[in-house]
């Protein structure tokens, strides 16, 4: 059986996947954090039924993790708070699973470098969805027909999203970049800004969209449009607990989801 411990657990990410964990087969919660409800059971908070899992403060994270024998942590967090616990999770011997986007350069390598050093696993993917990871690899695909086309990226999510363009959003481009050997991205347009080859990425924020995500091709004559559309955050959660399943017989490194799915 698998310990799995969650990050902000008091907040919605947070919630379901506490909900997930106790609905799949060969994983258990072991341990939950957050800023607030500390001491309060898991369970109720989350309003899954008592568990009997007391909310602990992200301070005692290093004692809670060794006390409740946790083997991975299920960060969905916000940048700066992964990247100051990811290295406690790290130093205590224990593997990530982080869903948290927006990182800095130096945040990112921050992590990597915690994990590595101690010898331990994570997984870092801005979207845990198997829909949005087959949605990666169509455009890669699609990118490789289509690289005279001006191709320009949407994306919409509910408004008390913090980072903008999305994580999943940025990734997007970057399978494109990287399959056409190098694209500059530019953020929105305003003013006279004739369009060179770039890829442009526009972040639209409102209401409660969970994430859409659109894809234009276009030519001189037609286009074609690959969008991928969340109807639910549990898409993103049941993925993030199916990849702490899976990284407890993963050799110790850094992942993403292509491992998991074997692209």
């Amino acid at each position: 059986m698998i310990n799995a411990a969650v990050t902000g657990a008091s907040g919605r990410m947070g919630k379901l996947l506490i909900e997930n964990i106790i609905k799949m087969d060969g994983v258990q919660l072991s341990a939950a954090f957050d800023l607030m409800n500390i001491g309060k059971d898991t369970g109720e908070v989350a309003q899954v039924g008592k568990l009997d899992v007391p909310i602990s403060d992200v301070a005692d994270m290093a004692t809670v993790l060794k006390e409740s024998k946790t083997n991975v942590v299920i960060d969905f967090t916000i940048a700066n708070a992964t990247a100051a616990n990811a290295p406690v999770v790290a130093e205590a011997g224990v593997d990530l699973v982080i869903g948290t986007t927006g990182f800095t350069p130096e945040q990112r390598s921050l992590i990597e470098d915690a994990v590595i050093k101690n010898n331990t696993t994570a997984i870092i993917s801005p979207n845990y969805s198997v829909g949005v990871n087959v949605f990666f690899k169509i455009l890669q695909e699609t990118a490789k027909y289509l690289s005279e086309y001006d191709i320009e990226i949407i994306e919409a999510h509910h408004n008390q999203k913090k980072d903008a363009p999305s994580g999943t959003a940025m990734r997007a481009a970057e399978v494109i970049s990287e399959t056409l050997g190098g694209k500059d991205f530019v953020y929105g347009r305003e003013g006279l800004a004739p369009r060179e080859k770039e890829i442009g990425i526009h972040a639209v924020r409102g209401g409660d969209i969970v994430g859409d995500h659109t894809v234009l091709f276009a030519g001189g004559s037609e286009r074609i449009e690959i969008k991928h559309q969340a109807h639910s955050r549990n898409a993103f959660a049941s993925g993030a607990v199916i990849s702490a399943i899976w990284i407890a017989n993963a050799e110790p490194g850094i992942y993403t989801m292509d491992d998991i799915l074997g692209f």
